[in-house]
């Protein structure tokens, strides 16, 4: 591996410097694991295919390409496969999407792939798993949170679910325990000599990023219906409140010291005491919800600075950037003009960076021809249209 902080085959330094990672293009999960990898010093090199993927942004403005390289193959040409299969045998990590079968019928399943490079992790990414009922059906993260019962967790009790974005299940459920296994992998790899397959489903992640609840459940301490409970908007005190300019604030006031905080700059009066009675929580509720509503967002959000009273003004998207602390942290950086979350964590001795936009397709085959020793990616017949 190459020593962190250095440069290597254009990529800057990183506590992943040195790994090696293909990427067989797709949408959601499996850029967004690469991208990770790319984030922590990776060399991530993206297989896209001639004519782009469904769904997606317009190649400058998707940033889950950052930091990555591209080149082209199209895979169901005759030699598709054979450029994929001289790409992973220089490799440490694969990452695909398909569903289930589909890189075997490329020709680049895993078994392809180990046998020219039996260290290689080859992580698979889908949404129901590589086997099972489902696993051959198409899906989206809607569908897959709602079978884990972590949908049903959101929204108020009279309302249908509320969707959290795709971040749930893509990126929590999926993204983030591909990344693990593939890590817990790499190391067992280096440690062995023999790679391995990671099967990340998000049904899977989903599902375990419930535990806890699940405890609480079986314990009694938690209803199994929704905002009904201390955590999912069921306590007066643990949601969001509408202001007087129609934006909202976020309390998360659970614990005694920080709800006497929150109570007294709200100005609760004798009602805050409704705390410790269920039966009363329906009346402080509505006090809390009153009051929020006589002052703007920016008003409280002014009034709750420098408290521990658990309490902030809910940002959208385009705001998010510009609060003081997130500014004052780096949170998100603005590469190219492209304004984007940071990489995370942080490292204090291989520090990560948005080093390069995000990859364009076929932009980078001349340079990966060169620093993986793939001159066959450079024959014409490789890069599509």
């Amino acid at each position: 591996m190459a020593v962190a902080g250095t440069e290597t085959g254009g990529r800057s330094g990183g506590p992943l410097a040195g790994v090696r990672v293909v990427e067989l293009a797709g949408i959601g999960p499996g850029p967004f694991a690469a991208m990770l990898l790319a984030d922590l010093g990776a060399d991530v090199v993206r297989v896209d295919r001639p004519g782009g993927q469904a769904l997606g942004v317009p190649p400058e403005y998707d940033a889950t390409n950052r930091n990555k390289r591209s080149v082209i193959v199209d895979l169901k040409a005759e030699d598709g496969a054979e450029r994929v299969l001289q790409l992973a045998a220089r490799a440490d990590v694969l990452i695909e999407g398909y569903r289930p079968g589909v890189a075997e019928r490329l020709g680049v399943g895993p078994e392809d792939c180990r046998a020219r490079n039996p260290k290689l992790v080859y992580g698979r990414m889908t949404g129901w798993g590589q086997e099972g009922p489902l696993a051959q059906r198409a899906g989206h993260d809607i569908g897959y949170i709602a079978l884990t019962g972590a949908l049903g967790l959101t929204g108020d009790p009279d309302r249908p679910p509320v969707a959290p974005a795709n971040l749930l299940g893509d990126y929590a459920g999926g993204s983030l325990y591909l990344v693990v296994g593939v890590l817990a992998a790499l190391h067992h790899a280096r440690d062995t000599g023999t790679g391995q397959v990671v099967d990340a489903a998000i049904v899977d992640g989903t599902a375990h990023l419930s535990t806890m609840i699940h405890g609480m459940l079986a314990a009694g301490g938690w209803q199994d219906r929704r905002a009904a409970n201390l955590l999912d908007g069921g306590a007066p005190f643990y949601g969001t409140y509408e202001t007087a300019d129609g934006k909202y604030m976020a309390v998360g006031a659970l614990e005694q010291q920080f709800y006497a905080e929150f109570a007294e700059l709200l100005g609760l009066g004798e009602v805050a005491a409704a705390r410790g009675d269920l039966g009363r929580w329906d009346e402080l509720r509505a006090a809390v919800a009153a009051r929020f509503k006589e002052r703007t967002r920016d008003e409280w959000a002014a009034v709750f600075e420098g408290s521990d009273a658990c309490v902030a003004p809910v940002l959208s998207l385009g705001e998010a950037p510009h609060h003081p602390h997130l500014a004052a942290r780096g949170t998100f950086v603005d590469h190219g003009g492209l304004t984007q979350p940071a990489p995370a964590p942080r490292f204090s001795g291989t520090p990560t960076s948005v080093h390069s936009g995000p990859a364009l397709p076929g932009a980078d085959t001349t340079d990966v021809a060169r620093d993986w020793d793939v001159p066959a990616l450079n024959d014409p017949t490789t890069k599509g249209s």
